[in-house]
Formats: structure tokens, C-alpha cells, sequence
């Protein structure tokens, strides 16, 4: 199952319009709050220039590059964990996402209202934020009465930790800090795992910029209020102008390349957004080429080769036997396996090898 990152924000901050230039979809999007109301799902291609060269230099049949799922989820106002603008439904929809995409308005407009008037992007990610845990405080205070009794007589040592963990997490939220600022071990994440809570996901806010501040988005009043709120709160960040990167989205790639070269920039906004929640998610790429057919793959940092033999096939996994593995550079270097073989470059690697980002990989399994 792929990682999929969700958008969410205030209704009438460019969601829809940074979702159809990540995924060069074309859904609605209109000066009204929820144009939105079903999520849109959408595949977006990961830019890896490491595939394209040993492309030129393998010469396969066939190319597939690896993606990222994305969600394109309606507006949140104030008062979604209460149902204010269908928000108990979107906020079900964010429980599915593996991180959150932020998107935040910066830019000025007239003719594009805001939903509370004027522009503040500290307050529109504090309102959301504040949304989000009390969406997560709500679950817990109904679940705590539930097993109250059980923990407190440690019939079940499960539940007395579950309680404690729970207690812990209601405190947190009741002072205004999101779960994933909270200090847990693993056992504990674990825990709680199954709640989906929405401040335990990762953040990234996607501070939206006009058209004249992509090259220099510092001049925005909100950015450097929002870098501090988001390193106070561990989160990360990054400005965008998703109005321009949609129309950018359906040129030829040497039309887009001499339009950011014109504005000082070496790379396109969404390029930049892709990697970072790559970085965000802590992914990495390995790639497979067999059969002539060339594959990239998204894996978790720390992964084994079986498990990343089980993002290829269950039965990779289920009758793994051991991986041949070489690096990106050298395969390009030797020009093929057999080469690279013969120089003894390539490795065989057991179940318990950590992949690393950019490890070509042969799969020996037995089913």
C-alpha cells in the first residue's frame, strides 16, 4: 500500500489547486468554501534523477518510477470536531493519511475571500491545530470512562497502561500541545496506534505564496512567525506558489526549466515539495532491473531486505532467501549486473541487511 500524504487547511487557501499540480489532475476549484467534499485521490511521480541516468545508461524496456499517494481533503473551519461544515467527515478522512500537508494562505487577493476576513497565517494554523486536538481529546475523554474501571483494579495491565498512556495524552492535548510533541517509547505508540490520533502525524505547512514572493517568500510578513511556530513545534515547512506551479504542471519540461531559471530558482516549487515529504515521511528509494525492466521503490528508512522484498511481492518476502545488492553509482559505472558481478562489486546480502537509499536490489526467494 502506497504512503499517502493529506492536504488540508482553511477552505479557499489553494488546496485543491496545489493537489492538481502535484498530481496534474484537474479537479474543482472555485472562490467558495467546500468545493471540495469528497477527498480526491491522486498518484504524484517522485522526481529522481538517479532513475533517469541509469536509464540512459541501462536502456530498458520499460521505466517506473516510484509515487506518493495524495489526498486532496475539504476545508476545516472552527468547530469541525463539533461537525461545524460537515467536519466530523473530514476529519475521518485525515485519519487515513500518513502525514499532513498544511496549507497555509499567504498570498494577497480580492477577488479570493477569506473565511475570516483577513489574512493571518499564525492564526489559521493555530485554529486548525486547534481543531485537530480536540478532535483527538474528544475520542479520549470518551474512551477513558469505558476502561476506567479495569485499570484502576489492573485486571488487565494492557488496559491500566493503556489508561495511564491515554490520561498522559488528554493532559498533553488539554494544554495545548499535539501528541506528537509528547514523549513516548515505542511500546506506547504502539499503544495508541489504532485511534489514528491526528496530532500524533507528522506536519508539514505549506505556506502558499503570491505569484511575486515565490523568489523571495521571506518578504511575507507570516513566514518568519510561522518557521517559529512550526520549530517550536517540530514541524516542517516550506513556501510554495501552487497557483503558479499549476500552470507550470502542464508545460514540457524545457518551457518550465527557462521559466524558474527567469526567477532565480533551480528547481520547480513541487519538485521541492515531493522531496520534502519524502524527508517528512522518512523515505527512501531503492530500485530493482530485471527482465529489462527498470523499477524505482519507496521503502521506510531502517527497513530489512525482507521486508523490502514484500513491497515487491508477498512471495518475495514469504521465500526470501537472500538479496544481490549494489550501489546506484557503481551499477552505472559497470553498465550491468553481469559486469558488476564479474568485478565483484555485487554483494549477497541476508534478511537482516538495512537497504539503503539507492541500493539496487536482486530478490533470490523460493515459494
Amino acid at each position: 500500500m502506497p504512503l499517502k500524504a493529506g492536504i488540508i487547511g482553511l477552505p479557499n487557501v489553494g488546496k485543491s489547486t496545489l493537489y492538481n499540480a502535484l498530481t496534474k489532475n484537474e479537479v474543482m476549484t472555485a472562490n467558495y468554501a467546500f468545493t471540495t467534499i469528497e477527498p480526491n485521490l491522486g498518484n504524484v511521480v517522485v522526481p529522481d534523477e538517479r532513475l533517469n541516468a541509469l536509464a540512459d545508461k541501462l536502456s530498458p524496456d520499460k521505466v517506473t518510477p516510484t509515487s506518493i499517494e495524495i489526498t486532496d481533503i475539504a476545508g476545516l473551519v472552527k468547530g469541525a470536531h463539533q461537525g461545524e461544515g460537515l467536519g466530523n467527515q473530514f476529519l475521518s478522512h485525515i485519519r487515513t493519511v500518513d502525514a499532513i500537508l498544511h496549507v497555509v494562505r499567504c498570498f494577497e487577493d480580492d477577488q479570493v475571500a477569506h473565511v475570516d476576513g483577513e489574512i493571518d497565517a499564525l492564526r489559521d494554523i493555530e485554529n486548525i491545530e486547534t481543531e485537530l486536538m480536540l478532535a483527538d481529546l474528544d475520542i479520549i475523554e470518551k474512551r477513558l470512562p469505558r476502561i476506567e474501571k479495569k485499570a484502576k483494579l489492573e485486571v488487565d495491565k494492557d488496559i491500566s497502561r493503556e489508561f495511564e498512556v491515554l490520561q498522559s495524552c488528554a493532559n498533553a492535548l488539554k494544554s495545548g500541545k499535539p501528541l506528537r510533541l509528547l514523549d513516548m517509547n515505542a511500546f506506547e505508540k504502539e499503544l495508541i496506534q489504532p485511534y489514528g490520533f491526528l496530532t500524533m502525524k507528522p506536519v508539514m505547512y505549506v505556506l502558499n505564496v503570491g505569484e511575486e514572493d515565490v523568489a523571495h517568500p521571506n518578504r511575507q510578513r507570516d513566514v518568519d512567525a510561522v518557521k517559529a511556530f512550526a520549530k517550536q513545534h517540530a514541524d516542517h515547512l516550506i513556501t510554495i506558489c501552487a497557483d503558479l506551479e499549476a500552470v507550470m504542471s502542464v508545460l514540457d519540461e524545457e518551457e518550465k526549466a527557462l521559466y524558474y531559471e527567469t526567477l532565480g530558482l533551480d528547481q520547480s516549487g513541487i519538485d521541492r515539495l515531493i522531496n520534502a515529504i519524502y524527508e517528512l515521511l522518512g523515505l527512501k528509494t531503492f530500485f530493482t532491473i530485471e527482465n529489462n525492466l527498470l523499477r524505482a521503490w519507496t521503502f521506510k528508512a531502517g527497513m530489512n531486505a525482507k521486508a523490502c522484498a514484500g513491497i515487491i511481492h508477498s512471495d518475495f518476502e514469504r521465500g526470501f532467501i537472500r538479496a544481490e545488492v549494489i550501489q546506484y553509482d557503481e551499477l552505472l559505472y559497470y553498465e550491468s549486473f553481469a559486469e558488476a558481478k564479474k568485478a565483484g562489486r555485487v554483494r549477497s546480502e541476508g534478511k537482516e541487511y538495512l537497504v539503503q537509499d539507492g541500493d539496487i536490489l536482486l530478490m533470490r526467494f523460493n515459494v
